[in-house]
């Protein structure tokens, strides 16, 4: 099967041109420093003379990585549908000063100089070509690079690993990969792949406001959460659902009603169970798990990362949009808790992204109010109840669907915070594939998400003069005595291949070590043809 066209790189085209001219110096200096590894992995390029496959398309969004960076994401805007990061469009404006960059969170820019980094080869001249014509690695070769890595002291006392041909579906190598151990925010791969399965890639989430019946005199407006975890109060909501314009929308309707004076209800029933997740309250990984809430809840500017967090997100947001509605002259009291009725009749509602948009933040920054977010979305468009069980519930029913292999696998959130979830290096690399699936379109987020080696998101700042810079994509995974990595990875013989390394240790290693150790294991993969 063709992968068509996207229809971002069909809108982007003509800015992609003029961007490319500006950046032809930047280009020339990158193919004079070019690491050998890398003009070997370019110089596998060779014509297409078979049936496309799922490698041209994810070999050539790892491959190009760097390049996509300097022309097609300088044309995008953050957080859009098309899957473009403001994190890899300031990396393009920031060549001249010489290489990768630390990015920040999302809404803007950390401030510190870029990083050197290793460029990528000259690969124009290979777009359109074939990749990975020759043969696959083989079980021997791959045990002869990993093996001594995977017994290296730091990963600590336990280890499991998988590497998948992506071209094939087929285990090329595995060690322990059946055995399910804690993943940590790998977790975060089968959330988005489910959550994509379940309510569709073009899925938004609605929040709006309803008027109840009643009296002139006694109007009540209700703002109702539909779970939507990016609804923004700022006043720019860098694409996101605005608070703030459904503010604007909702006074316009009252007001064509002849309407200013109205009560204001909040509406969180979306969800059931425990809005606190298991680690407790007092954590500034996530906040309370509610329909309702805006900017995450969070107490500062920031729009990633660890922050400190409102204790009530939903009576907090009503209360922003309590103030919103004055600000545009309709008086309001303070608002309290309700449900809406089935009598009450629409007034204005805004959407988020799209659900790709949000798998991407999701799995780019490790976000955990939007994986809480989607597994409870998974829960609602599966018929399940939307708590941490249901969501743990729908999850494992949408994996089950696409027919992965859910041997040893727990699902208790999410996020992957609880360590109660258990994951396989066979099952992530299954849902790798399933995403690099051309019959599962939809599922391509779980793999355009996955976080830049050296570049953006959590491996930002990691792999520092490894090879596998700007050539690893993948989702990193942390706890106190757990650290795991999963993506993809092109070899020098134009192989796309899956990974997944998982570790555990008790007493817990030195984290910085045991994440070189990950890191080197993926670079390995991408320096080694082992065929």
């Amino acid at each position: 099967m063709v992968v068509p066209e996207l229809k971002a790189w069909r809108a982007a085209r003509p800015h992609v041109v003029r961007v490319a001219r500006s950046v032809r110096p930047q280009l020339v200096r990158a193919v004079d420093a070019v690491k050998p590894p890398l003009v070997r992995a370019a110089g596998s390029v060779k014509p297409l003379v078979t049936r496309p496959s799922t490698v041209q398309f994810t070999a050539g969004s790892a491959t190009l990585g760097l390049v996509v960076a300097a022309t097609v994401v300088t044309a995008a805007g953050p957080w859009d549908s098309t899957g473009q990061r403001t994190a890899e469009r300031e990396w393009a404006a920031s060549q001249g000063r010489a290489g990768g960059a630390d990015h920040g969170h999302v809404s803007g820019t950390s401030g510190k100089a870029p990083a050197p980094a290793p460029s990528a080869a000259s690969v124009l001249t290979g777009l359109g070509g074939s990749v990975g014509a020759g043969p696959s690695p083989t079980e021997k070769a791959l045990a002869d690079v990993l093996g001594p890595l995977l017994g290296d002291a730091a990963l600590g006392t336990e280890r499991t690993a998988a590497v998948v041909d992506l071209a094939t579906g087929k285990r090329l190598y595995g060690k322990g990969a059946d055995d399910a151990l804690t993943p940590a925010s790998t977790t975060k791969i089968a959330t988005a792949v489910a959550a994509l399965t379940a309510a569709g890639a073009d899925h938004r989430i609605a929040t709006r406001t309803v008027l109840e019946p009643g009296a002139a005199d006694k109007r009540e407006v209700v703002l109702v959460g539909g779970g939507d975890p990016t609804l923004t109060a700022r006043k720019d909501a860098e694409g996101n659902a605005s608070l703030r314009t459904l503010a604007d929308k909702t006074a316009r309707a009252l007001k064509d009603r002849k309407t200013d004076e109205v009560t204001l209800s909040y509406d969180t029933s979306l969800y059931e169970g425990p809005d606190v997740h298991p680690i407790g309250l007092d954590n500034t990984n996530v906040a309370r798990v509610t329909a309702l809430m805006a900017d995450e809840g969070r107490v500062d500017d920031t729009s990633s990362g660890t922050a400190k967090r409102t204790e009530d997100p939903a009576a907090d947001a009503a209360r922003k949009f309590a103030d919103l509605l004055k600000d545009r002259g309709i008086k309001t009291a303070d608002p309290v808790p309700a449900k809406a009725t089935d009598r009450a009749k629409a007034l204005a509602t805004v959407k988020s992204p799209p659900l790709t948009a949000l798998v991407e933040r999701m799995l780019t920054n490790s976000d955990n109010d939007i994986a809480e977010a989607l597994a409870r979305q998974t829960a609602v468009a599966a018929d399940e109840p939307a708590s941490f069980k249901g969501g743990g519930a729908a999850i494992r029913e949408q994996l089950k669907k696409l027919g992965l292999p859910l041997k040893g696998a727990e699902f208790a959130d999410g996020s992957g915070l609880d360590r109660a979830d258990k994951l396989t290096a066979d099952l992530l690399t299954a849902l790798l594939a399933k995403a690099a699936d051309p019959a599962h379109p939809e599922l391509r987020a779980a793999l355009t998400g996955l976080p830049v080696a050296g570049f953006t998101g959590t491996l930002s700042g990691r792999y520092a003069g490894q090879p596998g810079t700007g050539l690893v994509r993948a989702k990193t995974g942390t706890l106190t005595g757990v650290h795991t990595l999963a993506g993809t990875v092109v070899d020098t013989d134009g192989h796309l291949l899956a990974f997944a390394f998982l570790t555990a240790s008790d007493p817990p290693t030195e984290p910085t070590a045991t994440q070189k150790g990950l890191d080197a294991l993926a670079s390995t993969l991408a320096t080694c043809g082992c065929n």
